[in-house]
């Protein structure tokens, strides 16, 4: 009996739901879609500031205080060997080369924009400049 009762408030709770206008149910699926979206979009700005972030450290402890850093090349071999079999390939030599270069070319952090994920940003900085 209470298996019937069951199975009865679970049909009638499923007629309520498709008894709403399909405008409401359409606002619901935007409010969800949306969130998903800003979810992605503040992921993929988190990402880009931690690639930031760590292209400034390396960037400051190449240079300590100097106008020409001396050892780059082998910080950020020897910090990728470190870091990509903990971390994985996101973390590679030529990914951490990214990062510098990526710091070089936006120093202000300001300047970096959260519509842009960090594929985009790493397309930007391939671009040579022009003399």
């Amino acid at each position: 009996m209470s298996n019937q009762k069951s199975i009865l408030s679970k049909v009638k709770s499923s007629d309520a739901v498709n008894a709403q206008p399909t405008s409401f149910i359409s606002e619901i699926r935007r409010i969800i879609d949306e969130a998903r979206t800003n979810a992605v979009r503040s992921v993929d700005f988190c990402r880009v500031m931690m690639y930031w972030n760590i292209g400034k450290r390396i960037f400051e402890e190449e240079q300590q205080g100097k106008d020409r850093a001396d050892y780059g090349t082998y910080l950020i071999k020897n910090l990728a060997d470190v870091l990509e079999p903990e971390y994985g390939s996101g973390f590679s030599y030529r990914q951490l080369a990214f990062c510098r270069q990526f710091y070089l070319a936006y120093p202000i952090v300001n300047a970096l924009r959260s519509q842009l994920n960090w594929s985009q940003y790493r397309m930007l900085i391939q671009i040579p400049e022009k003399k």
